[in-house]
């Protein structure tokens, strides 16, 4: 039987993902193509960049860069967890065209409507 700590409360499907982005914080602290691990629609887990300061809850804007290394995702976030070899943020703030470019990376690689629609739903309830 499962403990809390090792049951999954995810709701949104993790996509790994072969992309780099740039984190960039409020301060001008820029780390430059930082190796993505996998997106979802609620965040986004990194490898953690060497030198890295940042801490829990801090605010930092973070360029998804896809075809060409044009940033095509960006998103506003918060600092979720911190491990030695990661870090995930939370997304507070998403425009349209992004989130349109994220969902449609998601229903790509979900191959399955039902959940894609089901994370939606979650999403902006």
């Amino acid at each position: 039987m499962p403990n809390n700590n090792t049951v999954e409360r995810r709701r949104f499907s993790r996509i790994p993902f072969d992309a780099y982005a740039h984190i960039n914080t409020v301060k001008g602290e820029l780390h430059l193509n930082c190796e993505v691990l996998d997106v979802s629609l609620k965040g986004i887990l990194i490898v953690k960049p060497a030198g890295w300061r940042g801490q829990l809850d801090e605010p930092f804007n973070i360029d998804l860069l896809l075809e060409n290394a044009n940033p095509v995702i960006k998103m506003e976030t918060t600092v979720a967890h911190i491990d030695e070899k990661s870090v995930g943020f939370l997304c507070q703030h998403i425009d349209l065209d992004s989130i349109t470019h994220l969902k449609r990376l998601i229903e790509l690689n979900l191959g399955d409507d039902a959940l894609l629609h089901r994370e939606l739903s979650a999403l902006i309830s």
